[in-house]
């Protein structure tokens, strides 16, 4: 009997019971499965402009100018890091005026390596034309998203290029809102040259005025040509002189994409920083309720390892506190 009260004592030791409560959490990590759960996430395609346009350095980024397809980029990474695992993500670049898909929707998570290093490695240089006719590409895009069954976020600084013809844009032929998405503007507000680059893809400069159409002369002329100088009505319908204007310059062209925005069905938003998409994209996507499951493992067993590490640390207190020399009282001194 007196053998088993220090054996009942240590058994409601709290070092042991620690232990035992380690024990016990360690073998609930090996058998416990994963809690299923069910959380929203989006299935999109990504369509980034990449026409020269999107070259211009009308951001800035720790104290540097930052050109509109950098920006971009930037901020569709951070989208894609901040969307929930389960979420899918298709990317497609936009030129001339058909978007070209990069790749069908893959997960966010488990394929984070090469979607994030896909978009950190678009380049202009990808671009097939030079032409940025860009509700047709929207258009297309927005087939493209419903061919896949995804929403759409179409970046973009919607400066068309040649001139659109008396500045409307083609007519949109299919069902407004059938897709859900978001137009982003990208750029700033105030006219800014565009960079221009040789055949190797080295600056040279910027677009002149006689560089680029100032004004698209197909189709019907436009209302004041009998006022132009040298009208012509079989000869010279647009008139004899050589067009004028700023579409060598560039600025993100954010009432025609808000107009482009209504007759689609899609949302708006506006580019300023790289973490500016998240909020926009939840609002015009199509909630997804993704299943998941929460793996308790890791909790469990890093539980149990702060125990034992806590109940050791303890012991060797103690055992610290043993070997220290005595004190004496002051009676003990005399």
């Amino acid at each position: 009997m007196s053998a088993a009260l220090p054996l009942a004592r240590n058994l409601r030791a709290p070092r042991f019971l620690a232990l035992a409560l380690a024990l016990a959490l360690a073998g609930a990590a090996l058998v416990v499965p994963a809690v299923p759960f069910t959380r929203t996430g989006a299935k999109l395609l990504a369509v980034i402009d990449i026409t020269g346009s999107m070259n211009v350095r009308d951001y800035a980024r720790d104290g540097r100018p930052e050109s509109r397809l950098d920006r971009a980029k930037a901020a569709l990474r951070r989208l894609v890091a901040e969307l929930p695992c389960g979420s899918r993500v298709a990317l497609g670049l936009f030129t001339e005026r058909r978007p070209f898909l990069l790749f069908e929707p893959i997960e966010t998570c488990g394929d984070f390596a090469p979607l994030d290093g896909t978009l950190a490695s678009l380049d202009w240089r990808m671009a097939w034309e030079g032409d940025s006719r860009v509700a047709a590409g929207l258009y297309r895009a927005i087939d493209m998203a419903a061919g896949l069954g995804t929403d759409l976020v179409f970046v973009t600084d919607g400066q068309e290029s040649p001139p659109l013809p008396g500045g409307e844009p083609p007519a949109f032929e299919g069902k407004p809102g059938a897709v859900r998405g978001l137009i982003v503007g990208a750029g700033g507000y105030a006219l800014s040259p565009i960079p221009r680059y040789d055949d190797r893809g080295r600056e040279k400069g910027f677009y002149g005025e006689a560089d680029v159409p100032q004004e698209n002369r197909f189709g019907p002329p436009p209302a004041d040509a009998e006022t132009r100088e040298g009208y012509n009505p079989r000869n010279a319908p647009f008139g004899s002189a050589a067009a004028q204007g700023t579409e060598h310059l560039s600025s993100v062209r954010e009432p025609y994409l808000k107009r482009l925005a209504a007759a689609t069905g899609l949302a708006y938003a506006h580019l300023d920083g790289p973490d500016d998409l998240e909020r926009p994209v939840r609002a015009a996507a199509t909630p997804r309720a993704l299943p998941g499951a929460l793996d308790l493992r890791p909790v469990l067993g890093g539980m149990a390892l702060a125990m034992v590490l806590a109940t050791l640390g303890a012991g060797r207190a103690d055992a610290l506190r043993r070997r220290l020399p005595r004190i004496l009282s002051p009676s003990e001194k005399t």
